[in-house]
């Protein structure tokens, strides 16, 4: 471990790293956000509860007081300039985090955001709820309602982008599945892979050459997917 962040409070739900700043943005159950320089040579000096003094890199850049309800999951959008929060009181908040603005707040889902993916090309913000839907929102065009994704019968924990096809990303959710879509498509899932006991928390792309779905759920199995032949390669 290089350095290690650190911030009072509850519980930190998502991280995100800046891809032009040494910055790390940090959602958290308190209800704040915040952005912290990962580059700093800044040192605090703790206690720990064996009463051995530890030293912690911290240099808070930013913090944002967001909602009265915890933030689930908070995003950059570099290109704007922007970090897009996604939060428990059902609403999604956009904030100018040189001037600290609020650029945008809006009702998004009908339950708790889990989880936000910013496109990289299009103008586009998912964000996958426990009302167990996934939606597109266009900024270009205010925000806007693009398509609600209506395939799923359970919280929709997480979302990946594809790396080398933009047009498809994955979703999985609490009702065991993971699901592929297209952006182009209509509102229901391209495929389903199915094959976990419980409910499915994380997915992700194989960044490499291989077609590989990665998936992690609570019964506490990792599973990695062929998404061509839709089988499962190992457990």
């Amino acid at each position: 471990m290089k350095k290690k962040l650190s911030t009072r409070s509850e519980r930190v739900k998502s991280v995100d790293l800046h891809p032009e700043f040494p910055w790390v943005l940090s959602a958290l159950y308190s209800g704040n956000v915040t952005i912290s320089d990962y580059s700093s040579q800044v040192l605090s000096f703790f206690f720990s509860s064996f009463f051995k003094p530890f030293f912690l890199f911290q240099t808070t850049v930013k913090s944002f007081e967001v909602s009265s309800a915890p933030v689930r999951t908070a995003r950059f959008i570099a290109r704007k300039q922007w970090l897009i929060c996604g939060c428990d009181d059902l609403q999604i908040r956009v904030f100018n985090y040189n001037t600290m603005e609020k650029v945008k707040a809006f009702d998004a889902h009908t339950d708790y955001i889990r989880c936000l993916m910013i496109h990289p090309t299009q103008s586009y913000i998912l964000s996958s709820s426990d009302d167990t839907t996934i939606k597109i929102w266009d900024w270009d065009n205010n925000f806007s309602l693009v398509k609600s994704l209506e395939d799923h019968v359970h919280y929709v924990m997480q979302l990946a982008l594809h790396p080398r096809d933009l047009n498809t990303f994955a979703s999985c959710s609490l009702d065991k599945s993971i699901k592929v879509w297209n952006l182009a498509s209509g509102t229901k899932a391209n495929f389903t892979l199915t094959g976990h006991l419980f409910g499915v928390n994380c997915v992700n792309y194989y960044k490499g050459d291989k077609p590989y779905l990665i998936s992690g759920g609570d019964d506490r199995l990792v599973k990695i997917w062929d998404y061509q032949t839709k089988q499962c390669l190992h457990t």
